[in-house]
């Protein structure tokens, strides 16, 4: 069974279990309600609505209010030295339809879960997570700052028998090119 139902000025097509993201509504989290702007309700058999279908509902739950990602408004008019850059974030209201009732009683409901999105405790999540990685990081530190200084420092060895060994066959591939870019200069002659 599905509905078309209508939520700030707009129309969805929902099912239960779906997710819906529509206008701001003033409701809080976790919040169960019922949505009584049923357009159309299918299925085994259709309910068309006069504009609304009577006695149709959609149960619905709140699990997310939060804004869209940004979009870019840029206005301009061309050799007036007009010029005008906006940011819009939209806030809606995500709902989980948790059950479509038609107007004979006949009922379709969701055997998924409902998630509701709190970003007050997902940001206290973050934090306390951050937190316990920094005592672990400076643990960690000190850890290593005393076996660093436990530890036996080495004698640094000397290099200078490779550098004077790599100089020489640096020396000898310039040779060689020349050699090469003088044998193809006489044979063009």
């Amino acid at each position: 069974m599905y509905a078309i139902i209508r939520a700030g000025g707009k129309q969805y097509k929902v099912q239960a279990g779906d997710t819906v993201r529509v206008e701001k509504l003033e409701k809080k989290l976790g919040d169960e309600f019922d949505v009584s702007e049923v357009l159309f309700v299918g299925g085994d058999k259709a309910f068309v609505g006069e504009p609304l279908v009577q006695n149709a509902k959609v149960r619905v739950v709140v699990t997310r209010q939060a804004k869209s990602p940004k979009v870019i408004v840029f206005k301009k008019k061309r050799r007036q030295g007009y010029r005008k850059m906006q940011g819009h974030r939209q806030l809606f209201t995500e709902l989980f339809v948790k059950s479509i009732t038609n107007p004979e009683g006949a009922k379709s409901e969701t055997e998924k879960s409902i998630i509701v999105v709190d970003p007050a405790k997902i940001q206290a999540r973050k934090e306390a997570f951050a937190a316990a990685q920094t005592k672990e990081s400076k643990a960690a530190k000190r850890e290593k700052r005393a076996s660093d200084a436990a530890a036996p420092k080495k004698a640094a060895k000397k290099k200078t028998a490779k550098k004077v060994a790599g100089a020489k066959k640096s020396a000898a591939k310039k040779t060689a090119g020349k050699k090469k870019a003088a044998g193809k200069k006489t044979a063009k002659k």
